[in-house]
């Protein structure tokens, strides 16, 4: 496939069926929790099974995700995602209307999800750079990030609105249909299968290859490292939103719809200027500066009652997850450009296999001391999560870089030494 493509059809309907599908999940990321909550009464620590059930399947399959995206053709591992998917999200309203729904099929569905979505991720994101050169990948990477805030933005307003019209289980279907017209969309892209070189050795040989190579990256690991205290932060911040809003400050929701739309604009704000910031500061220094800006928002989130917590809500939730798409953008695009290509997709695996496996751990623990603690108090605790992020990248070599690409990997390590 011409990297020249991206410019055209292929790129385009590429991203098209991202979008679709996005738009549908940040409006199912409102639906589903409400469904628990609204329907089904569910309590904190459920509230967190549910949430670590969409991620846990990181820690099951994320490694040999990377070996199987790179043996398999991504077209259609991403089309099969999406079908399974839209099966399991609408195995809820089918349930409810029977009588039959409890919140031990909220957590399968999420389980099915996540695992459908630990290979669609890999292969959407190893499939990128075979269709964009390496100086377009900064600019598409925070396209696509853009966009997502966008999403992200509108998503939940439009699916608070939703439930207060139809209800919290009619809604999930719009997720349902926004995985089959993505499914739709992706059919008509080309083949492309990751390629390999030479005969194919056995699969942990593979994974343990793709491991090496991040952990022991100076730049890569503490990249990698960061990312997982940020995500461990997310994991709290996912089960926990709907409920501390819900039950502490008493928002409707509408209202929740509203203040979780907070992310997005944070999303939006974060990928708008990352060109920005990384021309000013270089890479290095902006994820440094995105780190500590991560953790003045975390921090802010819990503070206040009434009208103040809201506003206090919405404030952090903006600043964290500008702060954190920031840091996803430069470390994705330094990944994508400084992985050998055979290695890409197992590099991608290993770390999303890392990082995102710290959201399920993260949304568990916060289930169990919200249920103890509540809410606010727990949010507090992982403002000490949150302060790893740039703490981490402090202590590596890169706060001695301006651009992470003016590290360059001794050829005698290990890690590099696959061509």
């Amino acid at each position: 496939m011409a990297i020249g493509d991206a410019d055209g059809a292929t790129f385009w309907r590429w991203w098209t069926a991202g979008t679709t599908s996005s738009v549908g999940s940040a409006v199912g990321a409102v639906a589903l929790p409400l469904t628990a909550l609204t329907v089904l009464d569910a309590s904190a620590f459920e509230m967190g099974m549910i949430a670590a059930a969409g991620y846990v399947a990181w820690i099951v399959i994320g490694l040999p995700a990377g070996v199987l995206v790179q043996r398999l053709p991504m077209r259609r591992v991403q089309v099969g995602a999406d079908l399974a998917r839209a099966a399991a999200i609408a195995s809820i309203p089918m349930a409810w209307w029977a009588g039959c729904l409890t919140v031990a099929q909220l957590v399968v569905v999420a389980l099915v999800v996540g695992f459908a979505d630990v290979v669609f991720d890999v292969a959407n994101a190893t499939f990128l750079p075979s269709i964009v050169s390496k100086d377009q990948l900064q600019s598409r990477n925070s396209l696509t990030s853009g966009t997502q805030a966008t999403t992200q933005l509108g998503g939940p307003s439009v699916g608070g609105l939703a439930v207060q019209l139809l209800g919290a289980v009619p809604t999930l279907l719009v997720d349902a249909v926004s995985y089959l017209i993505s499914a739709l969309l992706l059919r008509t892209l080309p083949e492309h299968r990751a390629q390999a070189s030479g005969p194919r050795p056995p699969m942990g040989a593979m994974i343990r290859e793709g491991w090496r190579f991040v952990v022991h990256h100076p730049v890569m690991g503490p990249c990698m490292w960061a990312a997982t205290a940020a995500n461990t932060v997310c994991g709290a911040q996912h089960a926990l939103y709907a409920l501390y809003l819900v039950r502490e400050l008493h928002a409707g929701p509408g209202l929740v719809g509203l203040l979780l739309a907070a992310d997005g604009v944070g999303t939006l704000i974060g990928a708008a200027s990352t060109k920005r910031i990384t021309v000013r500061l270089g890479t290095a220094r902006a994820l440094i500066v995105a780190g500590f800006v991560s953790v003045a928002g975390a921090a802010v989130v819990p503070l206040g009652s009434g009208w103040q917590g809201f506003a206090a809500f919405a404030v952090g939730n903006v600043a964290f997850s500008a702060g954190v798409v920031v840091l996803s953008v430069v470390t994705r695009t330094y990944r994508q450009i400084a992985s050998p290509p055979d290695l890409l997709p197992r590099v991608m695996a290993t770390v999303r296999f890392v990082s995102w496996g710290a959201i399920p751990i993260g949304g568990l623990i916060a289930g169990m001391i919200a249920g103890v603690l509540g809410g606010r108090v727990t949010l507090m605790v992982f403002v000490v999560a949150a302060a790893c992020i740039p703490l981490v990248l402090l202590a590596s070599p890169v706060r001695r870089l301006r651009d992470l690409l003016d590290h360059q990997q001794r050829p005698t390590s290990a890690a590099v030494s696959t061509p």
